[in-house]
């Protein structure tokens, strides 16, 4: 049994008696936190485990002439694509619209078109969400400190 089902079947109880709405807010609350998370590892350039994303494929220059710098995925890993979803018992991190389609291939390393009418690419996989050990754990600091307070 993985720690997360153990500390699931610990604090499902515990979750039940808080009233729906308290389990909105927690819900909400646990979901940014994930967000943060995630943000964090994006801005890093690492998967949830740590270990750091294949670099960028070198290309000389960019369509406007210059030359391609800073970290991938900046605005993918802004509010307006990666949403924090918190409902009833339950916290969601996703990219919405466009943007999924767009995480998913580079999540998973799948095979996209470069451009609509381009070559396609064999794109390396670079993990973009995911929970690390340490995030359980501050997950679980969140929950207990949520309900110390009732």
């Amino acid at each position: 049994m993985s720690d997360l089902q153990r500390l699931e079947t610990w604090l499902a109880p515990l979750l039940a008696k808080l009233s729906p709405a308290e389990q909105r807010v927690l819900s909400r609350q646990l979901a940014q936190r994930l967000r943060r998370g995630n943000q964090a590892n994006m801005a890093a350039q690492q998967g949830p485990d740590g270990q750091a994303w294949e670099p960028r494929k070198h290309r000389s220059r960019d369509r406007a002439g210059k030359l391609r710098q800073g970290p991938m995925f900046r605005k993918l890993r802004t509010v307006r694509h990666l949403k924090a979803i918190g409902q009833g018992n339950e916290a969601v991190v996703a990219f919405v619209g466009r943007t999924a389609a767009i995480a998913r291939v580079h999540h998973y390393g799948l095979r996209d078109q470069v451009a609509a009418d381009g070559a396609s690419y064999q794109y390396p996989a670079r993990p973009l969400l995911g929970v690390s050990d340490a995030q359980i754990n501050e997950l679980l600091d969140a929950v207990l400190d949520h309900l110390s307070h009732f």
